[in-house]
């Protein structure tokens, strides 16, 4: 999934429509991923690698039938049998490494809790580098999208959180799923903006008074 020129500019458009009703202003945040989730690979390789200590474990004769050929079918050494794992270890851990580092297993393979924490994770963080009480009166909202986790996330200023609670984002986070369903993200996002513009212009309201302090497009990270 990735986003087209054509996708910026629709975020770009919904936020300045959005924002003329609100004196809120929306950050859009759009990122490949949010974590390299290498200690998953690694854990999924470490399985990997202990595979054969527990086939040999269950079934040590399958060993002594491997060795059959370079032993002469002669009882290997104590020494022989314990090399022979340590490199089947090694081997199907580097195997494993590989495989699971491509991108689509990875991905497969990483619990959908684990992604949820830290796309989340990553979009306060980003929140708190870039929105956060970054305006006069408190009232930003970043809308956080990332791909690889098909994942996205809401984060408003303490001024809105007050008025408008997590779960009033929902209309939001629906419009941006169902469209990035059809692998369209820029539509779901354009579609969010509206939604997130509209609970905006309910809590607070364009009053002319309060500048445009933030970007009116679509930040690819």
């Amino acid at each position: 999934m990735r986003l087209d020129p054509d996708d910026s500019a629709k975020v770009a458009t919904a936020i300045r429509a959005a924002e003329a009703g609100t004196d809120g202003e929306i950050s859009t945040i759009v990122a490949p991923s949010s974590d390299s989730y290498t200690d998953i690979v690694l854990q999924w390789a470490l399985i990997a690698g202990l595979f054969p200590l527990a086939i040999s474990a269950a079934w040590p004769n399958l060993l002594l039938w491997t060795l059959a050929p370079l032993t002469g079918w002669e009882a290997p050494s104590l020494r022989l049998l314990l090399s022979l794992l340590v490199v089947k270890c090694i081997i199907l851990f580097l195997i494993a490494r590989f495989v699971i580092g491509l991108p689509a297993v990875r991905m497969a393979l990483t619990p959908g809790g684990t992604k949820e924490r830290r796309v989340r994770a990553r979009a306060l963080m980003l929140f708190r580098a870039g929105t956060e009480q970054r305006t006069l009166s408190k009232t930003g909202v970043l809308l956080y999208l990332s791909l690889a986790e098909r994942r996205a996330e809401i984060v408003a200023d303490a001024a809105i959180h007050a008025k408008a609670p997590q779960e009033v984002w929902g209309e939001a986070m629906t419009a941006l799923v169902e469209a990035m369903r059809d692998n369209r993200p820029g539509d779901g996002m354009a579609a969010a903006v509206e939604r997130i513009g509209a609970v905006l212009a309910q809590h607070f309201p364009y009053t002319g008074t309060d500048p445009n302090e933030m970007p009116d497009r679509l930040i690819e990270l």
